[in-house]
């Protein structure tokens, strides 16, 4: 039997760095949700590429800033604990804002975590070549990193040249997911971040991003397609009706467009039902952090 390598990469960086758009080139599908809302990757999101004998489990952290309230508390630990999980530690940084007041702050913190650490800076096409490799020099002065990889996720630049090279650093061991699993989160759940990404696509600046989705029914049909219904829970009466739109029309925009891509995970032909319901106070309740797979801070 052939040698295998199989490991576990975490994604950290600011808000924004472009971590889900670089997980879902490495994987080749979507696994995380995109939106230009900060803040919007709430929990641990794995994603699985195979390269030549490599298993590379990607995690996909939710962006490291400074915590205000608990679901920020909850979602800044969640990520620090992927980092620390892992065999590589990849800092993911957006070039054209450099090494600004959240960057600086993981790079003080990474000095503690004795993992195998690696740069990656992206969007490279938004910032001049000299300003470029200044950065680079300037953020391995701060923090010793065993490699620097310059990229643009969106585009796909340099995406290939990465995974290969995180390939050679994983240890041997045997694949821990089937050779066609993409990703170890339930379908249902994927199915609800991508509703969520579809009304931030929408409604980027009349909604906070606390907005949730929670998928409460998946029924296999005799046709081989599914029926989903989804609740979207808001925070107050006004954004329910932003998400409903005049007519309805709002809320049949964004199920049209998550039902093509849930459609696409599925393999399936979806039937999508959407819900808008207020729960004023789901930020202070531990289930709902359960649902999302957060730990609920005490305080």
């Amino acid at each position: 039997m052939s040698e295998t390598f199989c490991g576990l990469v975490a994604l950290i960086g600011a808000p924004n760095a472009g971590k889900s758009t670089l997980l879902n080139q490495l994987v080749g599908a979507k696994v995380s949700i995109v939106s230009r809302k900060v803040q919007t990757t709430r929990s641990l999101v794995r994603g699985i590429a195979i390269e030549g004998a490599a298993q590379i489990i990607f995690v996909d952290t939710p962006g490291i800033f400074a915590p205000r309230r608990r679901l920020d508390r909850a979602m800044v630990t969640s990520a620090w604990g992927g980092a620390g999980d892992a065999d590589v530690v990849a800092l993911l940084v957006d070039a054209k804002r450099g090494i600004d007041e959240e960057t600086s702050a993981i790079l003080d913190k990474l000095t503690s975590v004795s993992r195998r650490r690696i740069l990656i800076l992206n969007k490279i096409d938004t910032i001049e070549a000299p300003n470029l490799l200044k950065l680079a020099e300037d953020l391995n002065k701060r923090l010793d990193f065993a490699e620097t990889f310059m990229i643009s996720a969106l585009k796909g630049h340099g995406v290939n040249s990465l995974l290969a090279k995180l390939a050679g650093l994983m240890p041997k061991g045997p694949w821990l997911y089937p050779e066609d699993q993409i990703s170890d989160a339930p379908l249902r759940s994927l199915a609800a971040e991508i509703t969520r990404e579809k009304i931030f696509e929408r409604l980027h600046d009349e909604l906070p991003y606390q907005i949730t989705v929670e998928t409460d029914q998946w029924k296999d049909q005799k046709d081989g397609s599914v029926r989903i219904e989804q609740t979207i829970f808001v925070t107050r009466d006004s954004h329910k009706k932003i998400v409903i739109g005049e007519g309805g029309q709002m809320l049949k925009s964004i199920g049209s467009a998550a039902r093509k891509d849930i459609c696409e995970a599925a393999e399936t032909k979806v039937h999508l039902f959407l819900f808008v319901k207020v729960r004023e106070n789901w930020i202070d309740d531990p289930d709902r952090y359960r649902e999302m797979g957060l730990e609920f801070p005490k305080e």
